[in-house]
């Protein structure tokens, strides 16, 4: 492996005399990211905290422009703008003035195995305490109940009584899960949210799962994240879908079957058997994961 401190570089504008403890925040646009939970959160922490850029990424060694073309300006007889990908590593305090950091930016195409390493080494280098990671995964929900998740972490004990509705399961890797399978087997914490996101609006901005994940990783670290605007932002975005569903007999046809299987599987958790109720024909948590292990193969099939 080529050295991983070149990877990176760190910025002369930062204090990095005096370690800061925090808790790191990965949010790295992935293979997947149902809702575009990670674009909507990275934006409102960012929009709502006075960041500081730690480090900078050497993109060129990580990205393949061809599959993922950044976008440009033309104007007329002359190229006038060019929106170059970064990855940054950003300094943050939160509503108490604890110190947190935020990884942001594309998923590397290449190199991650060197890419975990550099993480580490800033990691042990600004003292980081947890290594945190959100994303959005499609699932047959309602938008109308609770926002659901999966937590996963390298220690149990992170994630407490948490239920998963997936067994085991085969899907395609990304790179927030190495970092997270590559901390725990070093003995380092690290644990991750995968949002519900209802399939129908996988494609779009669903602030309500940013919000969720924003709550879960509040609830898991204890830091006191800026709230106030995603919480707007989540109303209007509500409102907005609720408007859209309101105009298609379709849709609201799709949201009630969902509501009703939702509603009997919730009361078939509260059941001592699902034999008791409708809850019972809902599928089972190994065809839920498979499921959504055909779903991934399908996305990777269609980028190849």
């Amino acid at each position: 492996m080529q050295n991983p401190t070149d990877l990176y570089r760190l910025e002369t504008d930062a204090d990095l005399g005096t370690p800061r403890p925090g808790v790191l925040i990965v949010l790295l646009g992935g293979f997947i990211d149902a809702g575009q939970i990670q674009q909507t959160l990275g934006d409102h922490l960012l929009e709502n905290g006075d960041a500081e850029v730690v480090a900078s990424f050497d993109v060129d060694q990580l990205l393949d422009y061809r599959g993922r073309r950044p976008a440009m300006v033309f104007d007329t007889n002359r190229w006038l703008e060019y929106e170059d990908p970064s990855m940054l590593l950003h300094r943050l305090t939160d509503r108490d003035g604890q110190t947190y950091y935020l990884l942001t930016g594309p998923e590397p195409d290449f190199q991650w195995e060197r890419v975990v390493e550099a993480v580490r080494e800033l990691s042990a280098r600004l003292d980081i305490s947890m290594v945190v990671t959100t994303h959005g995964i499609p699932m047959g929900v309602p938008h109308t109940r609770p926002v659901g998740m999966t937590a996963h972490a390298t220690d149990p004990a992170l994630v407490g009584e948490s239920a998963s509705p997936f067994g085991r399961v085969q899907v395609p890797a990304s790179f927030g899960a190495l970092l997270e399978l590559r901390l725990g087997e070093s003995g380092q914490d690290a644990l991750g949210f995968a949002i519900h996101v209802p399939h129908y609006l996988a494609n779009a901005e669903w602030a309500e799962g940013a919000l969720a994940a924003l709550n879960a990783i509040t609830d898991a670290t204890g830091l006191n994240l800026p709230n106030d605007d995603l919480v707007t932002r989540a109303r209007a975005n509500q409102q907005a879908i609720a408007s859209e569903v309101a105009g298609s007999d379709e849709a609201r046809q799709v949201i009630t079957a969902l509501e009703q299987q939702y509603d009997a599987f919730v009361e078939g958790q509260q059941r001592p058997s699902l034999l008791a109720t409708e809850a019972s024909q809902l599928p089972s948590a190994e065809e839920l994961g498979a499921e959504f292990e055909d779903f991934l193969r399908g996305v990777s099939d269609d980028e190849d």
